[in-house]
């Protein structure tokens, strides 16, 4: 079963490639098929194998042979290990397919805030609308409302921040994208954690904040995927991480 998932994260990775490439841009996700952006050479089938075409055709194009980017096999592999991670962790469960939305969105924020700097919109709305009707299905409507306040809250949490960072650095301090990402992460694992994930994801970002403003005087830099390695963090270890919280915060 698990190596079923696997491959399942491998060919939803192949597709999740797409979308954060190019509806950045405008472009449909549909056509044109997969192409080679260098050469516009269609892509048949054997060469859209996730991670074996790659390995196949020597990390180059069949047709130009210019170097096809090792950005999209890692990407194949990245949500078939999650995928399968949230199966290893919690089986065939709520947690399982919540697992896999947050998964998914995970990596499409990868691809579009790395290259771009931009979260979109409709994986943010589409997964809220996933892990909702997840809820609904084995909890009923009370879960559903729970979740929404847990998600306006934290969502608040971090639009407060922004004003706070805007105020202080007379400049955006935060993107539009990375508040909207909290609102889904306030679904997913609730106000305690949900607000614990913006602290976790700043403490990832620090670093490499530090390295882009003094070694290449930028001040602009994705946060998102930060964010999203903090929501997916927790995720995966929802019992430890609560369990140290109620020790740090003495809840009962």
């Amino acid at each position: 079963m698990g190596l079923i998932i696997f491959i399942f994260g491998l060919i939803f990775g192949s597709f999740y490639n797409v979308v954060g490439l190019r509806l950045p841009n405008n472009e449909s996700i549909v056509k044109p098929g997969s192409h080679c952006p260098k050469c516009n050479h269609k892509l048949s089938w054997y060469e859209n194998i996730p991670i074996l075409s790659y390995l196949f055709l020597g990390g180059k194009c069949k047709e130009c042979k210019n170097p096809i980017s090792i950005i999209y096999p890692l990407i194949e592999f990245l949500t078939g290990v999650l995928f399968l991670i949230s199966y290893l962790i919690f089986g065939i469960s709520e947690q399982f397919f919540i697992g896999l939305v947050l998964s998914s969105l995970v990596v499409i924020i990868f691809v579009s805030d790395s290259k771009y700097m931009i979260i979109l919109d409709s994986p943010l709305v589409i997964s809220s609308v996933l892990i909702l009707i997840i809820k609904y299905y084995y909890h009923g409507i009370s879960a559903v409302g729970s979740s929404l306040l847990s998600g306006i809250i934290v969502f608040a949490a971090m639009y407060i921040l922004m004003l706070l960072g805007n105020f202080m650095f007379k400049k955006e301090s935060l993107g539009g994208g990375d508040i909207k990402l909290s609102f889904v992460s306030g679904l997913s694992l609730g106000t305690y954690l949900g607000l614990f994930y913006i602290v976790l994801g700043a403490f990832f970002a620090f670093p490499y904040a530090l390295y882009v403003t003094i070694k290449k005087k930028e001040s602009m830099l994705p946060f998102g995927p930060f964010l999203a390695i903090s929501m997916l963090i927790i995720y995966f270890n929802l019992e430890k991480v609560t369990e140290l919280l109620k020790i740090v915060l003495n809840l009962n």
